[in-house]
């Protein structure tokens, strides 16, 4: 049987490995001796289970959408990470890290973000665990998510707006290493998804992986059976879609649906349509398949959602989609706000604007009445409401 997870030198295949400057080799290799030492401890699993619970809020519910089931003719459950405190399930993330970096006696966090999400939610665990916090952000992407920054700010949070590239989630992250080369020694780098040099994909998956030990829990109680014919998530770096597969990656009963932001289209040069578009390249420390020109400079990417324009994706998806373990489709802008009106208009559900892309792979699917799928909703769309309304297809 294949197996799709991390080997013992960070590769998924032929994706992943790190690919560090000098500088940051101590500090990588610091965190890779202790992530999993620190995350097997019981000290650890019991502050961060209790966290999850009586602070996230978790078990998310995994909600049967009886109307949006019956439009596609199966049976589909919405895993609601949208209902996690702060909005999304990056917060499950940022509380793992927070406590592996307290545990190895970090004082400094620093973080990236696109959508916001994620730098709200590092905010929030350093308001909680009184740590400081610096955020780097895109001034495309602070002008677009204009609240999630004054939230970071209300928590706490020093917000660096970036000013290169075109000015987005690549180039946030580009400042995150900057400061992280600069600060080796008390500074840990909370990266937001299964992107960057090994640890940080399998830690970060690892971090999430509650949301798939969930789905078979509540998935016993309500089917009586522990999996899903389909499982559905938007894959920009990752995060949330690896939390959902990660219980289910060597179970081949399952099938397993990707969407990546199209944008206005994988023929046109506005997409961030990674696996569609990219070569196998290095981006961020791992090796992977990321948009690039005939010289292999990286090229812009483009999608109405902040969180999905990435020119990378992480390794452990481009090897489940070079395995064809994963189907991975492009869903462009016009499609995902369309899929996001549906879920508001049939279930009183407004996704944010990242989910919109799962919900509008479901038009391209062709599912059984007795088909189980499970969709997750990795965030709520208060951050997207401006962006909606200017683009109401009604």
């Amino acid at each position: 049987m294949k197996t799709y997870q991390v080997n013992e030198n960070g590769y998924y295949g032929e994706f992943g490995g790190a690919y560090i400057p000098e500088i940051l080799h101590r500090c990588v290799e610091e965190l890779r001796n202790a992530y999993l030492k620190v995350m097997d401890s019981e000290d650890f699993k019991q502050e961060f289970a209790a966290l999850l619970r009586d602070y996230v809020g978790r078990p998310s519910p995994l909600y049967l959408a009886r109307r949006l089931s019956d439009k596609y003719g199966c049976k589909i459950y919405l895993k609601r990470e949208d209902l996690n405190h702060t909005g999304a399930h990056k917060i499950n993330n940022a509380i793992g890290q927070v406590l592996i970096a307290r545990r190895m006696g970090k004082k400094r966090i620093i973080a990236e973000t696109g959508a916001g999400q994620h730098g709200v939610a590092t905010a929030t665990v350093c308001a909680l665990m009184d740590m400081e916090c610096v955020v780097y952000m895109g001034k495309t992407d602070v002008e677009r998510q204009h609240v999630n920054v004054e939230r970071m700010k209300m928590l706490g949070a020093r917000v660096e707006a970036v000013t290169s590239g075109n000015m987005t989630l690549k180039d946030a992250t580009n400042e995150a290493i900057r400061d992280w080369c600069c600060h080796p020694a008390d500074t840990y780098y909370v990266i937001g998804s299964t992107v960057g040099p090994h640890p940080y994909p399998d830690m970060v998956a690892r971090l999430q992986s509650v949301i798939s030990e969930e789905i078979k829990k509540q998935l016993t109680e309500q089917e009586g059976r522990d999996y899903p014919d389909y499982l559905m998530a938007c894959v920009g770096g990752g995060s949330n879609a690896a939390g959902t597969i990660y219980h289910y990656l060597d179970d081949e009963r399952v099938k397993i649906v990707l969407a990546e932001a199209g944008g206005k289209g994988i023929d046109t040069l506005m997409s961030a349509a990674t696996i569609q578009l990219g070569r196998l390249g290095i981006i961020h420390g791992a090796r992977t398949l990321v948009m690039q020109d005939e010289d292999g400079q990286i090229t812009e990417p483009y999608s109405i959602s902040a969180g999905l324009d990435y020119p990378g994706i992480g390794p452990m998806h481009a090897n489940l989609a070079r395995q064809h373990r994963a189907t991975v489709l492009a869903i462009n802008d016009d499609e995902a706000v369309r899929a996001a009106y549906e879920l508001t208009r049939l279930e009183g559900i407004i996704p944010a604007l990242e989910s919109a892309h799962a919900l509008g792979a479901l038009e391209k699917m062709n599912f059984r009445p007795t088909d189980v799928v499970v969709l997750t909703v990795s965030g709520r769309g208060d951050k997207d409401i401006e962006t909606y309304l200017a683009n109401n297809p009604y």
